[in-house]
């Protein structure tokens, strides 16, 4: 089979098309024919030699495909051969065929095409395990996401809008900011222009938002708290711009605030197929409905995925970027 290899960490370059042999399902792992993998910044991270995949996960970049399953591996009972199916891996997407663990896959939602359902998983997982179960948002509270245009931002925006909540989003030019609104936002605020702490303040009467997703990491910190309401949750998903923040203790003490994160790739498959089940239980009627969908930016080929991560690496995108395969 076809497969994208790094052959060295580097410049979107070091993505290269290789011949790889076509991988086995394990126990309880189904093989899929990849129609479509989406490309996340971890890929990035990745290729950069800045994260590596997780002992006993592929070398080949990936995280997110959608396809149909080619055969199955022993124990695995929900899904048949010819099933078209979205799955979370920890790494091999960016491969004509891919293995997933039986758990962390998930029937395509109708009316969705391979490269939309690519698009899927890693946002959609990422979000509901980060704003619904670390940061408990409850319909009639209020979030604000950081990052708003881009594929978890878009992503959250809507779910969070689409279950009850009161949305603002942050981005870095005016057409990122509209695209937000139009997902849900009451308001996206370009952070090149105004002080986020300053218009969230002020369209929420001095109180703050309830929870805020953050991606920035150590340069937002000390703000995310000052714009957070009493009992408020900051949750923390990447860190584009740095790892060590100084902030005042007493801030959380007298606020009673909450700070959290997580990563998802290094979880167990129990935790990775739980989160599956409640996305699927609770977030595919919305997107079956049309009330969320998955934004799809632009498409590659796979041999083309150095110009994905050049796109990427740009920022100049809403939403996801998505490899296609045949």
């Amino acid at each position: 089979m076809i497969a994208i290899e790094i052959r060295e960490p580097g410049e979107p370059d070091v993505l290269v098309p290789a011949e790889r042999p076509r991988p086995s399902p394990g126990s309880g792992e189904v093989l899929i024919k990849v129609g479509a993998a989406g490309v996340n910044r971890p890929d990035v991270f990745q290729r950069r030699g800045r994260y590596p995949p997780p002992p006993g996960a592929s070398d080949i970049p990936g995280l997110e495909i959608a396809g149909t399953i080619e055969a199955l591996g022993a124990d695995v009972r929900d899904w048949r051969v010819g099933d078209p199916v979205c799955a979370l891996v920890a790494g091999g997407g960016y491969a004509e065929y891919c293995t997933a663990p039986a758990p962390q896959c998930l029937p395509v939602p109708r009316g969705l095409d391979v490269a939309a359902a690519a698009a899927i998983p890693e946002t959609f997982f990422t979000v509901w395990t980060n704003v619904f179960e670390r940061g408990r948002l409850q319909a009639g509270e209020s979030i604000l996401v950081h990052g708003g245009s881009s594929g978890i931002g878009t992503t959250a925006i809507q779910i969070a809008r689409a279950r009850g909540a009161r949305v603002f989003a942050t981005a870095r030019t005016a057409e990122k900011c509209a695209a937000c609104e139009r997902l849900g936002a009451e308001r996206c605020i370009n952070y090149r222009e105004a002080d986020f702490v300053d218009v969230v303040n002020k369209l929420t009467g001095g109180r703050g938002v309830d929870v805020v997703l953050d991606m920035v990491g150590a340069e937002y910190f000390p703000r995310n708290l000052d714009v957070l309401a009493v009992e408020g949750r900051l949750v923390e998903i990447a860190t584009l711009r740095g790892v060590k923040a100084e902030l005042n203790i007493q801030t959380i003490m007298h606020r009673r605030l909450t700070v959290t994160g997580s990563t998802l790739r290094a979880r167990s498959v129990a935790e990775k197929g739980a989160i599956a089940r409640a996305v699927r239980e609770h977030v595919w009627p919305l997107v079956e409905s049309g009330a969320v969908k998955p934004m799809v930016f632009k498409t590659f080929p796979l041999r083309d995925a150095a110009s994905a991560h050049r796109l990427m690496e740009s920022g100049d995108h809403i939403g996801k970027i998505v490899l296609t395969i045949g």
